[in-house]
C-alpha cells in the first residue's frame, strides 16, 4: 500500500501543509524557508510508523493524516487535557488518538497507553536490561551511546520491543490493524547524522557488552561482505541440488532435440557475458579460460548443453538482484570520488584505490565521500521495495557537482529498487531543473 499524501493542520500552532507525492515519478521533494516543518513531517511520519509516540506527543499539532492509495486513511488527533498538579509537575499531557477508515468506510480507532511503572513493572528493571541507560531523575535517564536524555516513554518507545516485561503486557501492544497497515506501508526515515551507527549487539539489553557507535561506511562495507557471501552460499546450494540430478535429467532428454544449435551458441555465449559482468561487480573470482563453443555440435552434446545452459542460468540467476545493485552503487560512487576507485569484493565489501594503487579504507573518505557513501548505500542495500523512504537534507556535506547529479542518480535508484522518496531540503542545487517535483511548504496566510 503507498501513500499518497501527508497532511497536517496547526503544526506549531500556525501551519497548515498538505503533501501530495509523486506516484509518477516516485520522487517528492518539499522546501520552503527554516522552521516550517519540512524535517518535522518527516519525524512525524517516522514516528508513527515507528509506533514512537513520544516525540509525536511532544510536537504541536491539532491533526496529522495520511492518505493511501486504496482509499483508505489514517488520521491522529493529539488531545492536550490539563492533569492533576502532583501527578505532572503541573503540565498538560497530551493524548494522541488514532482513526482509521478503510476503503468500505469502516472505522477504527485507538489510542496508544503506556504501561504504568507503578502497577505494572519497577523502574529499576529498565537499567538492568538497558545497558548504557543510567537513571538521572524521577523519570528521566541517560543513555550513553548516544548522549541522550530520555523520558520514560521515550525509553519505551526506543526499547519497549525488547523488553520481555513490557511487550507482554496487553497495553503497549498496537490493534492489529495497525500492525497490518504498517507491515503494508515500510517506512525508512535517512536522518542528517548519517555517519555513525550503532554497533549491532543484538538486543538493547545485553549483560556486559556496551552498545557504542561505529562509523556507517566500516559497518556498511562489512555487511556488504555478508551479503556477497549468503548469495555465494545460496548459489552453491543450488549448484550441489542441481549437480545431484544432472545425470538424471541427461538421461531423460538423451534423444530429444529442444534447442537448435544457434539458439544455444547463442545462450552459452550470453552466459559467458554474464559471467564477465559478475567478475567486474566482485561476486565472482576471474578465470582464465572461456569456454569456447565448436561450430558444429552432435545432437547428444547439444542435449547434455542444453541442460548445462538451464542450470548455470539457475546458479548465476542468484546473483542478478544483487548484482544490479552493484553495478550501480559502483557506477554512482565512481563517477563522483575523484582519485580513487571503489573496487567491492566479497572479502572486503568496499575498499578504494588511488591511481598510484595505495589501498584506502572507507573510513579514509572525506566526511563528503562518507556522507554520499552511505545515503546510497542505504537506498540500495538497505530499503525493501514498495518502501516509502523519508531523506533530510540529501545535499548535507555534498560539493555543489554532486548536489547537481543527486536526483538523477536517485531516480535511477528508485527504478532500480521499486520505493518511493519523500525528501526534504534546502537546496535549489538539489532540486536543478525539476521544480515539477516539488511541494513548497507555506505560512499561515494572512
Amino acid at each position: 500500500m503507498r501513500v499518497n499524501q501527508i497532511s497536517v493542520t496547526k503544526l506549531f500552532g500556525l501551519f497548515d501543509h498538505t503533501i501530495p507525492l509523486n506516484h509518477d515519478e516516485r520522487v517528492t521533494i518539499i522546501y520552503g524557508p527554516n522552521g516550517i516543518g519540512k524535517t518535522v513531517l518527516l519525524r512525524m511520519l517516522s514516528n508513527l510508523f515507528k509506533s514512537e509516540y513520544a516525540e509525536l506527543r511532544s510536537i504541536p499539532f491539532e491533526e496529522f493524516r495520511v492518505d493511501f492509495d486504496n482509499s483508505c486513511h489514517l488520521c491522529v488527533h493529539k488531545i492536550t487535557t490539563s492533569i492533576d498538579l502532583e501527578k505532572n509537575g503541573g503540565e498538560n499531557q497530551a493524548e494522541l488518538k488514532f482513526n482509521f477508515s478503510d476503503n468500505n468506510g469502516n472505522i477504527e480507532e485507538f489510542s496508544p497507553k503506556y504501561p504504568s511503572p507503578k502497577n505494572d513493572f519497577s523502574l529499576s528493571l529498565l537499567e538492568l536490561e538497558i545497558s548504557g541507560l543510567e537513571r538521572i531523575g524521577v523519570t528521566t535517564w541517560s543513555y550513553a551511546p548516544t548522549n541522550e536524555i530520555l523520558t520514560f516513554e521515550d525509553v519505551l518507545d526506543r526499547f519497549g520491543d525488547d523488553l520481555p516485561f513490557i511487550k507482554s503486557l496487553k497495553m503497549r501492544k498496537n490493534p492489529e490493524w495497525f500492525q497490518q497497515l504498517k507491515r503494508t506501508t515500510p517506512i525508512r526515515f535517512i536522518e542528517t547524522q548519517r555517519l555513525l551507527k550503532l554497533s549491532p549487539v543484538g538486543k538493547h539489553y545485553v549483560e556486559t557488552r556496551q552498545p557504542s557507535k561505529i562509523e556507517a561506511v566500516a559497518r556498511y562495507s562489512n555487511e556488504l561482505a555478508r551479503i556477497i557471501q549468503q548469495k555465494l552460499a545460496e548459489s552453491a546450494a543450488l549448484s550441489q541440488s542441481l549437480d545431484r540430478t544432472f545425470p538424471g535429467r541427461v538421461f531423460k532428454q538423451a534423444d530429444v532435440s529442444v534447442i537448435t544449435n544457434d539458439a544455444l551458441r547463442n545462450r552459452l555465449g550470453e552466459l559467458e557475458e554474464k559471467r564477465s559482468r559478475l567478475m567486474t561487480v566482485g561476486l565472482l573470482d576471474r578465470e582464465e579460460e572461456v569456454f569456447q563453443v565448436p561450430q558444429q555440435i552432435d545432437e547428444s552434446t547439444k542435449n547434455v548443453l542444453s541442460i548445462y545452459v538451464e542450470d548455470v542460468e539457475q546458479k548465476l540467476g542468484v546473483f542478478d538482484d544483487i548484482a544490479a545493485k552493484i553495478a550501480l552503487f559502483t557506477k554512482i560512487i565512481n563517477s563522483r570520488f575523484e582519485y580513487k576507485e571503489m573496487i567491492v569484493s566479497k572479502e572486503n565489501g568496499f575498499t578504494f584505490t588511488t591511481p598510484n594503487h595505495n589501498m584506502l579504507s572507507p573510513t579514509d573518505l572525506s566526511s563528503g565521500e562518507q556522507h554520499e557513501l552511505v545515503l546510497f548505500y542505504e537506498l540500495l542495500f538497505e530499503t525493501p521495495s514498495d518502501s516509502l523512504i523519508l531523506i533530510d537534507e540529501p545535499e548535507l556535506s555534498l560539493h555543489v557537482a554532486w548536489q547537481l547529479q543527486f536526483l538523477q542518480d536517485l531516480q535511477a535508484i528508485t527504478k532500480l529498487a521499486n520505493f518511493d522518496v519523500l525528501l526534504a531540503t534546502h537546496s535549489p542545487t538539489i532540486i536543478n531543473n525539476r521544480w515539477d517535483l516539488t511541494v513548497a511548504l507555506k505560512g499561515p496566510v494572512e
